[in-house]
């Protein structure tokens, strides 16, 4: 799309994060049962519905359970960074780094459905949850491994509603659902591009009273050149003096290295 064709499964992984906050909760009964409570990514009304069907009876799906879902995605322009900053980390080849502009920011709404058949199995789950969100819970997620991107991501509980299904005949099996409502503060990052690394830097230098012409005439003589480059020894300390220094081909984008400056007269007449 739009030219760049990428993926970094970042929707996936702020699937699997959202998940994982919640698969190891456990019931402890007054009889000392232990039962750890499953979840599953779906919409709540796929289990509900195999609750009863007889279709389902060889297959039945037993309470507490959980699952959630994604109901929505937008923009959040109050977390907008600056679109033309651009993020680099220096890349396997000492003369390319890797380069990627900011991150967008999108809320994903979560759904989390809690589902039991008693009421004190719903407390003892939901009191495990609630102390955690103040009312946000922060994680963190790697965005891009190759650039070592890291950023906190805040999962906000926006709200709590209980409902009860017990209504019919008394075959219904009932079914008390805690739903919890969470906005992922999210990043969404671009394509991450290869860039080769600056390690020579020109500058030309002309008298006062040629400057005016010195652009639009490229053979004007220069009275000063100064040639920069970066400068390291062979024990990896910066220098400026080039003797000292090793090959610039020796020299990666992450090394800390000095400048070394040459300076190149011209016409001084």
């Amino acid at each position: 799309m739009l030219g760049h064709n990428f993926y970094h499964q970042h929707i996936r992984k702020y699937v699997a994060m959202f998940g994982t906050l919640f698969n190891d909760v456990y019931i402890q009964r007054d009889d000392n049962e232990v039962l750890k409570v499953p979840i599953t990514y779906g919409p709540r009304e796929k289990f509900l519905a195999r609750l009863d069907d007889p279709d389902f009876r060889n297959q039945a799906i037993t309470l507490p359970r959980m699952s959630f879902e994604i109901t929505s995605m937008g923009y959040d322009s109050a977390r907008k960074l600056n679109k033309a900053t651009k993020l680099q980390y220096p890349a396997t080849s000492n003369s390319a780094r890797l380069t990627a502009f900011n991150p967008i920011p999108y809320n994903i709404n979560f759904e989390l459905a809690i589902m039991v058949k008693n009421a004190e199995d719903g407390t003892r789950i939901i009191e495990q949850i609630l102390p955690f969100f103040t009312p946000d819970f922060t994680p963190s997620v790697i965005l891009d491994s190759s650039m070592d991107l890291r950023y906190d991501v805040p999962i906000v509980l926006d709200g709590h509603s209980i409902e009860d299904t017990y209504d019919g005949s008394f075959e219904t099996r009932r079914a008390l659902i805690h739903t919890l409502q969470f906005t992922m503060k999210a990043y969404l990052l671009g394509p991450v591009t290869e860039a080769a690394v600056i390690k020579f830097a020109n500058t030309n230098v002309y008298s006062p009273d040629n400057v005016a012409t010195a652009a639009a005439n490229s053979s004007l003589e220069f009275t000063e050149r100064v040639d920069t480059r970066p400068g390291l020894t062979a024990n990896g300390e910066p220098t400026s003096n080039t003797s000292d220094s090793v090959a610039i081909t020796e020299i990666n984008a992450s090394d800390d290295y000095g400048f070394i400056n040459e300076i190149t007269l011209g016409d001084l007449s």
